[in-house]
């Protein structure tokens, strides 16, 4: 386990390469944890952009947990955490990482979730009704 007092320390440590899953919280000082995981995920000079990220705020609403997911981490938690929940978000990155995407300002673990039968946009997965091979 190493700690790092701000985003600079840390990013040494990735640099270093012994880092296998980075916890951050949302505010960070001099670059808050958004900017960190985007700096992570979209930086060509980032040493991992596939390193695991799982979030740690105390801010629950739906704004900034859809951030954190814009921003590219793999998971999120909500202060206090409890150790099970910690667990739990390591288990689905080892065992059921989401593949990661490449878009225009985005890079990192495919933000869907779930399927959802609500669904009205266009079909864009491979395989879904209506595709076409080109």
């Amino acid at each position: 386990v190493e700690d790092a007092a701000d985003t600079h320390e840390a990013m040494s440590h990735i640099a270093g390469g012994d880092i296998d899953i980075a916890f951050v919280d949302f505010k960070l000082g001099t670059l808050d944890g958004l900017d960190f995981c985007k700096r992570i995920r979209l930086d060509p000079q980032s040493p991992n952009r596939y390193l695991p990220i799982i979030m740690i705020t105390a801010y629950s609403e739906r704004k900034r947990v859809l951030e954190a997911i814009n921003a590219g981490v793999d998971e999120f938690l909500v202060k206090p955490v409890r150790a099970v929940d910690v667990a739990n978000r390591v288990n689905a990155i080892v065992e059921r990482r989401r593949p990661f995407v490449q878009a225009q300002g985005y890079f990192g673990p495919d933000r869907r979730r779930r399927d959802d039968p609500r669904h009205l946009g266009p079909w864009r997965r491979a395989g879904d009704p209506g595709t076409i091979d080109i």
